[in-house]
């Protein structure tokens, strides 16, 4: 997706050397000057599945080449994958860190299916056609690939001409390995990022599970019915005859009682790994109420 900006000279009074703007004489016509930058107007494409296409030999920029920044038309192209379940803003956090490594870098986003996530993670709320809408809508993502395998081989990586790989460094074992990023950190081609304290996947689940009452009660008082929510008819009278959690689960600004309110960490403050820069920390969130402890990764 590109977007075009047309320079136009603002007047076309001859120069006494007889050269106009960029270089022209008066009698050439100015081109438009091309930008190549992404728009927010659309969502990030899906990758191809077979990659990259290219008859140019795969060649990763390197370290000194990627801090330096790369030509426009040769971006540095950064992996950060992910279940990305109730995509929720340490999620879009961590995927801008992985944007702000380096000056120009394209950032390709992998998202695993359902059976790979069922097998080695856990059940999910969204489905993966959910999962991968929610990730190529966030504005740091360039690209999206479907299916993305647990583990990166090299075949993975030259396939879609992948520089580095983006995830925060605490060793992440599944799939029977301690470090399923080890071998990426070995060939030198990680890049580490920082998790977001207050706000994971699993902590959003925890607190509806944990008041499953006061949400159940929600819903219908919204229309749903209790086969919807998958409540007796019992359940369904015994829940509409609560009284002081029933005001609480009806009441649009207010949180439930029970659930702690923790003041939510703001974005965190650190260096780039690849720069003697720290970035801007995000605006710090208006409500005091709005974070928990995190229990888990930024990206599940």
């Amino acid at each position: 997706m590109e977007t075009q900006i047309v320079a136009k000279s603002n007047s076309r009074k001859r120069r006494k050397d007889g050269v106009g703007p960029n270089g022209t004489t008066d009698d050439e016509d100015v081109s438009p000057m091309k930008i190549a930058r992404p728009t927010l107007s659309q969502p990030a494409p899906f990758a191809a599945e077979n990659g990259v296409k290219s008859e140019k030999a795969y060649e990763r920029v390197t370290l000194e080449e990627a801090r330096i920044g790369t030509p426009m038309d040769r971006p540095v192209r950064v992996y950060a994958d992910g279940i990305f379940d109730l995509f929720h803003s340490g999620h879009a956090r961590a995927l801008m860190q992985a944007k702000s490594l380096f000056p120009n870098t394209h950032l390709i986003v992998g998202v695993c299916n359902d059976d790979l996530t069922h097998q080695f993670k856990g059940f999910t709320v969204m489905n993966e056609a959910e999962r991968y809408d929610a990730v190529r809508h966030c504005r740091y993502v360039d690209e999206v690939v479907r299916n993305a395998p647990w583990s990166l081989s090299a075949e993975f990586l030259e396939m879609h001409r992948i520089d580095f790989v983006a995830h925060d460094d605490i060793p992440y074992s599944s799939a029977g390995s301690d470090d399923v990023y080890k071998h990426i950190k070995d060939a030198g081609m990680f890049a580490p990022t920082q998790r977001t304290e207050g706000i994971s996947t699993s902590d959003i689940i925890t607190r509806i599970v944990r008041d499953y009452d006061v949400y159940v009660r929600r819903n219908l008082q919204r229309g749903y019915t209790a086969k919807e929510l998958n409540v007796s008819f019992i359940n369904k009278h015994m829940l509409k005859e609560g009284k002081g959690r029933m005001l609480q689960a009806i009441t649009p600004k207010q949180s439930p009682s029970n659930s702690p309110a923790r003041e939510r960490s703001p974005s965190p403050t650190f260096r780039w790994p690849f720069s003697k820069t720290s970035p801007p920390c995000s605006p710090k969130p208006e409500s005091d109420t709005a974070g928990y402890d995190i229990s888990d990764d930024d990206s599940e």
